[in-house]
């Protein structure tokens, strides 16, 4: 049975090695250091955004996480020393990767800014993962279907790329609300992406 609840302090290093798996980090980057470094700076700063955090349980093993920013409710994990590791990271990796990162900042806004034109969207998905190496099915289901039963009849959105599996989305009624091509300038290679936005009213 998986078990949705509160996610435990000590779940936090496993969630940054979900992210980094779902979003296929070492795409972007291939030494170990700077990986992990990076699945720290992701968490930090979603994690402080987070206003809704679920945590997925099998037999007390921890195998999934889902966080939501929900629009005016207080962010319950905010913590100032993340927000200062979240700002500085944040310089220095506009420093070494620059237009890079830019780009699909830059791709995210303009389809945001679209999808509000005709839109008034309740809150936003900012991270869902669950374990690679579990062999249960359906933890990502749970974890939706725990949220959506808190918050009926809102519209939801989330940023996601051609990187993740997007298609789980798509499976559970999402639809697509913007699509932008980027590709990502880093020192040593370019990553082409497809950035896209998608919402659903839960």
């Amino acid at each position: 049975m998986i078990e949705i609840k509160k996610l435990r302090k000590q779940d936090y290093k496993k969630a940054r090695k979900f992210a980094i798996n779902g979003m296929h980090l070492n795409w972007y980057m291939d030494k170990g250091f700077v990986l992990d470094l990076y699945s720290k700076y992701f968490w930090h700063m979603e994690l402080n955004r987070a206003s809704k955090v679920y945590g997925a349980y099998i037999n007390d093993e921890f195998v999934g996480v889902l966080l939501v920013d929900m629009k005016n409710e207080s962010k319950l994990y905010h913590c100032i020393w993340r927000s200062i590791f979240v700002r500085l990271f944040d310089f220095l990796q506009h420093i070494v990767a620059g237009n890079g990162v830019d780009k699909y900042d830059n791709a995210n806004h303009e389809m945001f800014s679209s999808f509000c034109k005709s839109n008034r969207p309740d809150g936003e998905i900012i991270f869902l993962a669950a374990d690679p190496e579990c062999k249960t099915k359906g933890i990502g289901t749970a974890l939706l279907s725990a949220f959506e039963k808190e918050e009926k009849g809102k519209l939801i959105y989330l940023y996601t790329d051609s990187a993740c599996t997007y298609q789980f989305y798509e499976h559970r009624g999402f639809e697509k609300s913007g699509e932008r091509d980027v590709v990502i300038d880093l020192p040593n290679k370019k990553v082409p992406l497809k950035c896209l936005l998608y919402s659903k009213v839960i």
